[in-house]
């Protein structure tokens, strides 16, 4: 091993130290005390529901674990966004789970929990996969109702979502095991089967204070909705249960009696681990992100067997295009090419940049993808479309449309892995989140914004002096110099893959080996939902 391998391998362990501890301290949610609190009224925590929920010889996904970090500062902080989510399987089967984290403010919906959970509902809805909800909540955060209450994608369109779900034979069931207030109550119950715990589960409307303010009547919270209420009197709910462990056993007993459905049918052979050790992608990747790398040595370590088959290989160098397996999964790979390259014309390309003839090759290859129903996985590493009168001239717009518009019509699923950079147009031809990819992760070391962090400094430091001498102030070169690293380090703190998690830009943020069983849930989980839609580009950009 050489000297830059070990810098390399070093730089991204201490990637991977902080991402652990920083995952350690988001499965705390509100700290020690508020769980022995939670202990104390004889409820489990949101993540000890899911322990028991799942299998255990199965692998949990968590999804958007670092949703909301950073934010809300103001107020104290919203770990998680105040709700743990992602695929799991119960009784054998793989289901979208949604846990409010009661040590989180009670569980109140924060701006971000809405859009956590939204996207929890989202992925069950792609995947036609169960859903469970383990409803903990205490509702609105009423400081900022106005920023969870009203627009389409807020707290409404949860409820929304469940009658659209049910209406497509998806099934939803949820389980009251604390606070379930206002208009809360209607997940639940439009949900397929609802469970309450008798002794912490209440559901109502309006809680025993606002009765008393409202209608002046006087009643305590578990006579209002509590378990044997809406077991016993109102039939709201279905079953009564007596603890936590015995509703989540019965959740799994349900489950267990599920029949089978329809599949997408794409191929699955028996899986098998890379013949390259995946460890060595922690020495490959420059811990310097401008340096160049070969793409295809992440790509063999990634891959069952390390056996991957290059579409047009000698041509459109600056993007790989190839079929391989994912833990036994066959798979169309699109990914960014980061050394240099040079074409059979004798074109100098530079790594990590989309040129007229690689986007060519993408789009075609994305196309025959759709035609034999492969999965797409997108691996990022983009610093965005080749620039310049050659190029333009070239028609590298035409080009560039070409590739999105045959990505955005793709009816197989798309999975996007963001490896590096992942700047500007090209993120959005790479599958961003704009395109629907059904996960999208970043690795430790992603970087998502329109320009790289000294692009975009140096542009906002000439926009800022002309404006200053326009106004006949003049800015000495040391002036110019501290503006420049206040701008870069603002602009930094918006490039790193935790800011865009904490936004849910993205699903979270991995550890390179965890890359393979992101992938294979994921096209496990798309498996459950038959294609019925044609592939049609429309006007392809000739």
């Amino acid at each position: 091993m050489d000297l830059e391998f070990n810098k390399n391998e070093d730089q991204i362990k201490q990637l991977i130290y902080q991402l652990k501890t920083k995952h350690e301290k988001v499965k705390l949610g509100g700290g020690e005390k508020r769980i022995q609190a939670q202990h104390k009224q004889g409820k489990l925590t949101a993540r000890q529901r899911i322990d028991l929920l799942i299998d255990k010889d199965k692998p949990f996904l968590e999804i958007g674990a670092f949703a909301a970090d950073g934010m809300y500062e103001e107020v104290g902080g919203c770990p998680s966004a105040g709700v743990v989510t992602g695929i799991g399987y119960i009784s054998g089967r793989q289901a979208v789970i949604v846990a409010n984290d009661a040590t989180v403010k009670a569980g109140a919906w924060f701006p971000m929990t809405a859009k956590k959970n939204l996207r929890a509902q989202e992925i069950s809805m792609e995947n036609r996969l169960p859903i469970v909800y383990l409803v903990d909540s205490a509702g609105v955060f009423l400081p900022m109702q106005d920023e969870v209450f009203p627009d389409k994608e807020h707290f409404g369109r949860i409820f929304r979502n469940n009658a659209i779900m049910s209406a497509k034979g998806i099934v939803q069931i949820a389980a009251i095991m604390g606070s379930c207030v206002a208009g809360g109550a209607y997940l639940p119950i439009m949900s397929d089967e609802a469970l309450i715990v008798e002794g912490t589960g209440s559901v109502f409307l309006a809680g025993s204070y606002l009765v008393k303010s409202a209608i002046g009547e006087n009643i305590d919270n578990e006579t209002l909705g509590g378990a044997a209420t809406h077991c016993e009197i109102s039939g709201v709910t279905d079953y009564k249960m007596p603890n936590d462990e015995v509703c989540l056993q019965t959740i799994r007993n349900i489950f267990d009696k599920m029949g089978e459905t329809r599949k997408a049918g794409f191929h699955r052979a028996t899986p098998a681990l890379p013949k390259l050790d995946e460890k060595e992608i922690y020495g490959i990747l420059p811990a310097d992100r401008v340096k160049p790398y070969d793409m295809l040595e992440i790509i063999l370590r990634l891959v069952d067997n390390s056996d991957f088959q290059q579409y047009k290989e000698k041509y459109g160098q600056t993007l790989i295009c190839g079929l391989g397996r994912i833990d036994g999964w066959a798979v169309g790979i699109v990914a960014n090419q980061r050394k240099v390259v040079k074409s059979k014309k004798g074109e100098i390309q530079m790594g990590g940049v989309i040129y007229s003839d690689s986007a060519d090759k993408a789009t075609r290859f994305i196309m025959n993808c759709n035609q034999k129903r492969i999965p797409l996985v997108f691996l990022q590493d983009v610093s965005g479309f080749m620039v310049g009168s050659r190029a333009e001239h070239g028609g590298i717009i035409k080009d560039g449309a070409k590739m999105v518009n045959a990505m955005s019509n793709s009816v197989v699923p798309k999975f996007t892995i963001i490896i590096g950079n992942s700047y500007g147009a090209g993120n959005y031809a790479m599958c961003g989140k704009a395109y629907d990819p059904r996960l999208i992760y970043s690795w430790v070391t992603g970087q998502m914004a329109v320009m790289s962090g000294a692009s975009a400094a140096k542009t906002l430091l000439q926009i800022k002096v002309s404006s200053m001498e326009a106004k006949g102030q003049k800015l000495t070169e040391e002036e110019q110099n501290t503006l420049l690293n206040e701008i870069t380090e603002k602009y930094n703190e918006q490039l790193s893959p935790y800011y865009a998690a904490a936004r849910l830009w993205t699903d979270g943020v991995i550890d390179p080996l965890e890359t393979r069983k992101v992938i294979s849930m994921g096209i496990e989980a798309a498996n459950h939902a038959p294609i019925k839609k044609r592939y049609n580009v429309g006007v392809i950009q000739t």
